[in-house]
């Protein structure tokens, strides 16, 4: 930021703070929101877009050269008449960070001279152009695109430190993209009966970068093909990392794949609670079993009173099924998957509950959940947390769907769709990289963390003048912001990126 904007965001911070600073009122005559004699008019010099922060997201793929990447790696179009692929896959990206839903959303850009004028462009693709370009994509070209991704991801992560190098941990699960057309190619009925398909998200923990998106008929398991893209993961992330991790649920647990994924990474699976498994948790001694101890929720202040639970009173007073948790365990023992030829480390966690109906209590029950693992170092209890945070990538999956609306199926076949998801999941990806260049390492974990919606309303959202002087384009932000500091030396980060 230079001196002049510096100054300029200095005092508008100054005044901001000063309006919201804690103030004893008198008891006011008239309500805060007042009666203004407003009146509209159309700027005839001047013009605006609200989501100035696109230009850095632009400068973002511009320096990285994923437009160049893109171009290289697929040919969908016979001849350039005007668009390039790059310009067509963008125009749906840049499409998500303007809030965009669904490919129709793309016409509010096409109509908007500045927001073309700010982007460098003589024109955009409308929406119609934009499906028939889904439509030329083949399972082939849709992995080049991925690839052509993936390469650029490297150059972000060449610039991070060496912590940042220390471990990459790989997730993979599957979920149900429903949706209530009735024509759409490769559609089916999943397992809970909702109609559409079955993508399989495989991402960067780390970072809460998605790797890999497969799209699947609906009626797929979670595991089907899995294991090709798991493997793509680890030949993404082996020439980066120094330890790779592989985690899922029960369904990820391929025995099949165990022995050659011991040799490449580390894993932890959850595994199906088989009869054998319970039988040898119920065959260890006492002294086997040890008492998980859950770490403690760090406060930032002093720690306030919890809340009644309003739930818990209603299931007592209605005398309705009540399962408690009591205590517990964990426990470990060597086991020999049938399809293995190597030994594994098999975690029991065993959970002492209380079944209560109303104010009585019924009786006890035992319940096993298990964890497969290669590694040897952690203790049982880190292996089972270890495992437990893979919850955070159902959020990831979370803002998939409803974040960037990835998963809303806007065209009318398996593989065009998947093309959709690949590019608005692009989107996603953009904030994460914005997000690694950022300076700040504060900054840099917070809008890792962030929620899309979030990340549009502090950097995205930037009502801006377009000026265009000399052989510069100005975005003139016409507002003050408080992410504004972090938002300037993320773009002078961004703009000083070299490679070799």
């Amino acid at each position: 930021m230079n001196i002049r904007n510096h100054k300029i965001y200095r005092r508008d911070k100054q005044n901001l703070e000063k309006r919201l600073e804690r103030k004893r009122y008198e008891d006011r005559a008239e309500a805060m929101f007042k009666g203004s004699n407003i009146h509209y008019e159309i700027g005839d010099r001047t013009r605006a877009i609200c989501f100035g922060g696109i230009g850095a997201i632009h400068t973002l793929v511009i320096r990285l050269g994923l437009d160049k990447a893109i171009n290289k790696a697929i040919e969908l179009l016979k001849s350039h008449v005007p668009y390039w692929e790059s310009d067509h896959v963008l125009n749906i990206a840049y499409n998500v960070f303007s809030g965009g839903t669904c490919l129709e959303d793309i016409d509010r850009l096409r109509n908007d001279e500045t927001c073309m004028n700010g982007l460098g462009a003589e024109r955009l693709p409308d929406p119609t152009t934009a499906g028939d370009f889904l439509r030329r994509f083949d399972e082939g070209s849709i992995c080049e695109l991925q690839e052509a991704i993936n390469e650029t991801r490297l150059k972000v992560w060449g610039k991070q430190n060496e912590c940042f190098r220390k471990e990459a941990i790989v997730d993979v699960d599957g979920t149900i993209a429903g949706t209530t057309g009735e024509c759409k190619g490769g559609m089916d009925i999943a397992y809970n009966g909702i109609w559409g398909y079955a993508p399989l998200v495989v991402s960067l923990a780390n970072t809460n970068e998605v790797l890999y998106m497969v799209n699947r008929s609906g009626n797929r398991s979670s595991n089907d093909g899995a294991t090709e893209w798991m493997n793509r993961a680890i030949e993404l992330t082996a020439p980066v990392f120094r330890k790779i991790w592989l985690r899922g649920d029960t369904d990820f647990s391929l025995t099949r794949n165990f022995d050659y994924w011991d040799d490449k990474a580390g894993f932890v699976f959850g595994y199906d609670t088989k009869q054998n498994l319970v039988q040898i948790a119920d065959g260890l001694p006492d002294n086997a079993w040890k008492p998980m101890q859950r770490p403690e929720r760090a406060v930032k202040t002093r720690e306030r009173l919890s809340p009644e639970n309003i739930k818990e009173t209603v299931v007592k007073d209605r005398g309705f099924k009540n399962i408690r948790l009591s205590s517990e365990q964990v426990a470990e023992f060597d086991y020999h998957p049938v399809r293995c030829k190597k030994t594994y480390r098999m975690i029991a966690l065993r959970k002492n509950l209380s079944v209560e109906k109303g104010e009585t209590r019924l009786f006890d029950e035992i319940r096993y959940f298990f964890y497969i693992t290669n590694d040897r170092e952690m203790t049982p209890e880190e292996v089972f947390l270890f495992a437990n945070d893979r919850c955070n990538q159902e959020n990831v999956i979370s803002q998939l769907k409803s974040g960037i609306n990835a998963l809303r199926m806007p065209s009318d076949s398996l593989i065009s769709n998947w093309a959709y998801m690949v590019i608005a999941t692009l989107a996603w990806n953009l904030k994460a990289w914005y997000g690694l260049l950022t300076p700040s390492p504060n900054a840099h974990r917070d809008i890792l963390r962030m929620e899309f919606k979030r990340f549009l309303d502090s950097f995205i959202k930037l009502p801006c003048q377009i000026v265009s002087t000399g052989r510069r384009l100005v975005y003139r932000i016409l507002t003050y912001n408080r992410h504004l500091e972090t938002f300037f030396e993320t773009l002078n980060s961004i703009k000083s990126l070299k490679f070799s």
